[in-house]
């Protein structure tokens, strides 16, 4: 029977996980934002019973109705409480499904670059040699052109479509992933645990995945929670640019274009409630992300 391995304290360890949990309960900005969050969550899960008008539904809109004030009412007497866009479009209903089009797209991006860059980083700490070397220039190569440039250009030669967004953002997130990953992994190939495991016999794929990865996830998950958020604020932007989601399915940041040019005119609803609903989002999630990452981190503070 071979003898168990004592390892770091990985962040999966219970005792570990409650003294995070802990740390997180006793902030009061971190429970706002949590409660704040899920309220998000439940509204954009229960969208289509909330919403009154399916904003994706073209037969619905009445262009007659277009650019109403808050609180107007059309004229079968169905109140617009946040008003509509030029298009007819209830507001409040737009945003709701474009609340859900923007954590999908977030949440989608940042699973799979954190499943790439985190066996990427793995994979290179572990190897070493000409594979790091050559994964490593490759990563740099990645991170040597600027974000929004290369899911321009990809978006320009995929096509719109919330798939096409999610690859695009992959492309350009799961980098920063390796790098945090292999960072921390070569400090924890140096540990007697590992050398432990390598002496055991233990196959290249049990010691990765079974030792080394749960002692790195600590920094990939913080970062994963902060880039949420910057994944959501690049859907936003590249839908604002006209390159991201189809206009038959606005995103927030497709709704905040569609009100820009209204702006000046005194219709400011249209661009102004979108908004401050993604104002709303990323401010929740970086706060959420930043008690995370001292809770993790105390040094940090």
């Amino acid at each position: 029977m071979q003898p168990p391995i004592k390892t770091a304290t990985p962040l999966t360890d219970t005792p570990r996980r409650r003294a995070i949990l802990r740390h997180l309960r006793s902030r009061p900005t971190v429970r706002g934002s949590v409660i704040a969050l899920v309220a998000l969550l439940a509204l954009v899960l229960l969208a289509p019973f909330l919403a009154p008008q399916n904003p994706y539904d073209l037969a619905n809109l009445d262009l007659m109705d277009g650019r109403l004030a808050p609180g107007s009412a059309s004229m079968d007497g169905f109140r617009y409480w946040l008003g509509t866009d030029s298009q007819g479009r209830d507001m409040l209903s737009a945003i709701l499904y474009g609340l859900r089009i923007s954590l999908t797209v977030g949440l989608s991006a940042v699973a799979l670059a954190t499943v790439i860059g985190s066996l990427v980083g793995l994979v290179a700490a572990y190897a070493g040699g000409l594979i790091d070397t050559l994964l490593m220039r490759l990563v740099d190569f990645i991170l040597g052109f600027p974000t929004i440039l290369v899911a321009l250009v990809l978006l320009a030669m995929l096509g719109r479509g919330v798939d096409k967004v999610v690859i695009a953002i992959v492309v350009v997130q799961w980098a920063h992933y390796a790098r945090i990953m292999r960072s921390r992994a070569l400090q924890e190939r140096r540990k007697e645990y590992i050398e432990a495991a390598l002496n055991l016999g233990f196959p290249a794929w049990r010691v990765m995945l079974r030792h080394l990865l749960p002692n790195c996830l600590g920094p990939v998950m913080v970062f994963a929670t902060i880039q949420i958020a910057h994944a959501i604020v690049l859907e936003a932007t590249l839908s604002f640019l006209g390159v991201g989601v189809p206009i038959t399915e606005p995103s927030l940041g497709l709704l905040i274009a569609n009100g820009f040019q209204y702006l000046l005119s005194g219709d400011y609803w249209i661009s102004m409630f979108p908004g401050l609903a993604l104002l709303l989002l990323i401010l929740t999630i970086n706060v959420i992300a930043d008690h995370l990452r001292a809770a993790l981190d105390p040094r940090s503070t």
